[in-house]
């Protein structure tokens, strides 16, 4: 099992290619950022955390301006979302802005994916929030489309264009891994529909236990190898416990959440989570 990091990077924070080196020096497999493109000033949507909204929120990095700098500067280190807000983006220009990641970084890319949660900021892309799901899927088709085929074309309900040339295509083949977000049995079976991977948020380790066995078993009804469905384990509490037990799932990596500090402190941070790699 690997050990990977969510870097909450932001403004403020460790730079991102100063944190990538340390994290490959260290042999972490890969670093999932986060996305919002803004948050709305006047909201109604509760923050899922409870409480008020950490300010790191507001001051997030662009993931894939960010994941390229570090592309930069690494030559293992695998370059994730946790996660990208696919129903922010047009999928023609997201499939550009990720393949062209994947091929300057040698095929390094991970999609993490997700609908999100906060609804004023959705909106503000145009998104309904009844339909984000519809939405999150088609886009996903249309993402498989452009990248798999010379001339892509796409007619749904959320993305539609005539035929396109689009290159770079991804050096990963097929593409770069769709990897879901989301812990309700409408994501599991999403994922063994259309999904490459899971990536549950474990900050109570027993669910994310329950949904891979949840995972697994729809994915055998379904007639899908549940061997063919990634789990990242995302944020779970950093303790020798719960590490070790995940290490006797199947799960393929275990993301330890690193808050946006200076440098010192995430240094000190990354040599702690370092015992596990």
């Amino acid at each position: 099992m690997h050990i990977g990091l969510f870097p909450f990077i932001t403004d403020y924070s460790m730079p991102i290619d100063q944190l990538a080196v340390a994290a490959e020096e260290r042999g972490f497999d890969s670093i999932w950022v986060p996305e919002h493109t803004h948050i709305p000033v006047n909201r109604q949507t509760s923050y899922p955390g409870g409480g008020e909204l950490p300010k790191e929120y507001s001051h997030t990095l662009d993931p894939f301006v960010a994941l390229a700098m570090a592309a930069g500067v690494t030559t293992k280190l695998k370059l994730a979302t946790g996660i990208c807000l696919l129903i922010e983006h047009q999928a023609l220009t997201i499939a550009k802005t990720v393949a062209t990641l994947d091929h300057i970084s040698g095929g390094r890319v991970l999609l993490g994916l997700g609908a999100g949660w906060n609804r004023e900021e959705m909106e503000n892309h145009g998104t309904e929030y009844a339909s984000r799901f519809r939405k999150l899927e088609e886009q996903m088709a249309a993402l498989r489309e452009i990248w798999t085929n010379d001339e892509a074309s796409f007619d749904g309900e959320f993305e539609k264009f005539d035929a396109v040339w689009s290159w770079p295509k991804p050096v990963q083949k097929p593409h770069p891994p769709l990897i879901l977000g989301g812990e309700t049995d409408h994501t599991l079976r999403r994922i063994v529909r259309i999904g490459d991977g899971w990536l549950p948020r474990a900050m109570n380790p027993d669910r994310v236990f329950d949904g891979m066995q949840r995972l697994k078993a729809f994915a055998e009804e379904a007639g899908r190898d549940p061997a063919s469905i990634s789990v990242s384990v995302f944020a779970p509490p950093p303790k020798d416990a719960v590490v070790k037990r995940f290490r006797e799932t199947e799960a393929e990596r275990v993301i330890l959440m690193v808050p946006p500090q200076d440098t010192s402190d995430t240094l000190k941070r990354l040599d702690r989570y370092a015992v596990w790699v």
